[in-house]
């Protein structure tokens, strides 16, 4: 088993900064990958970004330039930082983890979600 417990949302106002954590724990052997979707009310998930284990990044393009994901290999943490915030990124942002076990068996985890409010 593999928990991911998420941290750091809230609200906050237009063009505010919020920064998000995930921090993953259990029977982890290796992390292949981390990241961060997002679902609107009424609207699909949606991957915000990931990073891989080599520090490879990938974002969905209208967070480019707003938003940075980071990680602690050691803490098994992924992180979020989020500038120039608009209301449109008002969501439930989930963060998700995939890799290996202790027992070699392949795992893909997500989180509780965490609420973002953008608002004035």
């Amino acid at each position: 088993q593999v928990q991911l417990v998420e941290s750091g949302g809230g609200l906050v106002q237009p063009g505010g900064s919020l920064r998000l954590s995930c921090a993953a724990s259990g029977s982890i052997f290796s992390i292949n990958a981390m990241g961060w979707y997002r679902q609107a009310p009424g609207k699909q998930r949606e991957l915000v970004a990931s990073i891989t284990s080599g520090g490879s990044t990938n974002y969905t393009d209208s967070m480019k330039g707003r938003f940075t994901i980071s990680r602690d290999v050691a803490k098994n943490t992924v992180y979020l930082q989020m500038n120039s915030l608009k209301p449109e990124d008002t969501a439930v942002y989930y963060c998700f983890a995939e890799g290996f076990t202790t027992w070699s068996r392949t795992f893909g985890s997500w989180g509780q979600g965490t609420q973002v409010t953008v608002s004035s």
